[in-house]
């Protein structure tokens, strides 16, 4: 996915991300596109899996406007994304390429919730040849990006 479609993405699904959250939810909603859930262990959180406890920080942590963006990843799952210390109306979102070219083909996302100020994403399978980044977005625009692993 080009940046320029998720950040469309982002800024037309933001007001329904808004609209969809109760005051009383604690969870931020995670979002998806492209081909993502293709791949064993996507649409899984990487604390509630088999996964939970594999991962380590890949890459320096990326800020942008006092906010922290840390890239995760597992040999054994993939991979994800972790803000910190975020704003409301940001996501944590993770792309993966199925080619490894450094192409999107499937992402998804996690938003900051009112109440809290990080969020991170759901398990991106980045495993025999595919590779994924991290990134933070804000208002539509990507503010933070981390390399291809």
């Amino acid at each position: 996915m080009r940046r320029r479609s998720l950040q469309t993405l982002l800024v037309t699904g933001g007001a329904a991300v808004m609209t969809a959250l109760t005051p009383f939810a604690a969870e931020a909603a995670p979002y998806s596109g492209g081909n993502y859930g293709a791949y064993a262990y996507e649409g899984q959180y990487p604390t509630g899996s088999s996964c939970s406890g594999t991962f380590r920080q890949v890459g320096p942590t990326k800020t942008a406007e006092g906010m922290a963006l840390k890239y995760f990843y597992s040999d054994k799952c993939g991979s994800f994304a972790r803000i910190e210390n975020s704003r409301a109306n940001c996501a944590a979102v993770l792309e993966r390429s199925n080619s490894g070219a450094g192409r999107a083909d499937g992402w998804v996302s996690e938003t900051v919730d009112s109440g809290i100020n990080y969020a991170y994403s759901k398990i991106g399978n980045n495993l025999n040849g595919r590779v994924s980044r991290a990134l933070l977005a804000c208002d539509g625009h990507v503010l933070a990006n981390t390399n291809w692993y």
